[in-house]
This record gives structure tokens, C-alpha cells and sequence, in this order.
């Protein structure tokens, strides 16, 4: 089955076809959007399936994730990329000084829309929390400060990161079921 995924983002595109396997073939498509600003990276993703399936007349998947920091009121959030490109992992580290309340959560919402339909979505999730350095080299985005829960070390130091990490697993997980069970009653 083939999936039109609609990002920039390589290393997304790279994690999709590690956890979809063979069954999926997993097309990156290159199409500017106008992301909509929303504390939600479920309605973020399905507003912009919704848009780019209608754009571009055919089925398409988008991911929206986010950095959820609970002493910092879930900032970074849905800001996540934007606040990386802006300040980095170590403007977040600097944000923490202080604070002992290091608990974060990782959010992926995968969404897929076909033309003239609605979209569906797909949530997961990670709990975890703020190392307090940067550390690693493995993985992508805020996983070098990422500690997830009953892990002593940040996704960043694990060399197999985009197996184990299981917010966008989940998601990605949770839309294969959707497309296999859709495909089942065709």
C-alpha cells in the first residue's frame, strides 16, 4: 500500500518505514503548508491532511508531534520545531535551571485524509522526562534531552532511537491498523 506523506522532515520519513515494514510503501512529498498554530497536534494534523488531500487530490498522512514540558505549562508543545530551530536544546535546558519537576511528554498525531473526506487521527504518547544536559548523538529533534520513563539515558544516547521511541510508534501503529482493517473491508 502506498502512502503519500507529506514532510520535510527525512528522519520522520526514515522512522515511518522502519515501523510500517514491507507491507507500506512510504512516499515523501514536498508541498509547502500553512501550519495552523493550536495547542493540539491532533487538530494541527488533521486540519492540514484535510487541506493537503484536497491540494493535492489524492490520500495523504501528516505528522505533527511535540516536546509537552509540565513545569514549563506544555511548552514547548506544538512550537516544538520552531522553538528548537530558535533557541536549541540548551535555550530548554536553560528554561529548567531550577526546576526539579523534569516530567515531559512526547506527542505524535499521524493524520490521513482522502479528498472530500473526513480526517482521522491517530494519537501517541511518551512519558518522560528533562535530562539535565544535552546528551547523545543518535536521533533527531529533542531526543537528546529526552529521558524516557524507566530509561537512565536519553533517546539521543541510544544508537537504535528510532526503533525504541514509542510516542510516534504508537500513532504510526495505530494508523497501520486503520489502513489494514479500511483495506479488509474494500
Amino acid at each position: 500500500m502506498k502512502l503519500n506523506f507529506v514532510t520535510s522532515n527525512t528522519n520522520k520519513v526514515r522512522e515511518f518505514k522502519q515501523i510500517l515494514g514491507d507491507n507500506f510503501q512510504v512516499e515523501q512529498v514536498h508541498v509547502p503548508y500553512h501550519e495552523m498554530r493550536n495547542d493540539s497536534p491532533e487538530e494541527i494534523a488533521r486540519l492540514a491532511a484535510k487541506q493537503l488531500a484536497e491540494k493535492l487530490q489524492k490520500p495523504v498522512v501528516v505528522e505533527d508531534s511535540g516536546l509537552f514540558i509540565t513545569a514549563l505549562k506544555d511548552f514547548p508543545g506544538t512550537c516544538s520545531a520552531y522553538i528548537h530551530k530558535r533557541i536549541g536544546l540548551k535555550g530548554i535546558l536553560k528554561l529548567m535551571e531550577g526546576i526539579e519537576d523534569r516530567s515531559a511528554i512526547y506527542k505524535s498525531s499521524v493524520a490521513y485524509c482522502e479528498p472530500g473526506v473526513r480526517p482521522t487521527s491517530f494519537l501517541g504518547a511518551e512519558n518522560g522526562k528533562i535530562a539535565e544536559e544535552v546528551k547523545g548523538d543518535y536521533g533527531f529533534g529533542h531526543d537528546p534531552i529526552f529521558v524516557p520513563k524507566d530509561s537512565e539515558i536519553t533517546y539521543g544516547e541510544m544508537e537504535n532511537a528510532e526503533e525504541v521511541k514509542k510516542f510516534r510508534r504508537r500513532a504510526v501503529e495505530q494508523l497501520r491498523r486503520y489502513l489494514i482493517n479500511k483495506g479488509n473491508k474494500k
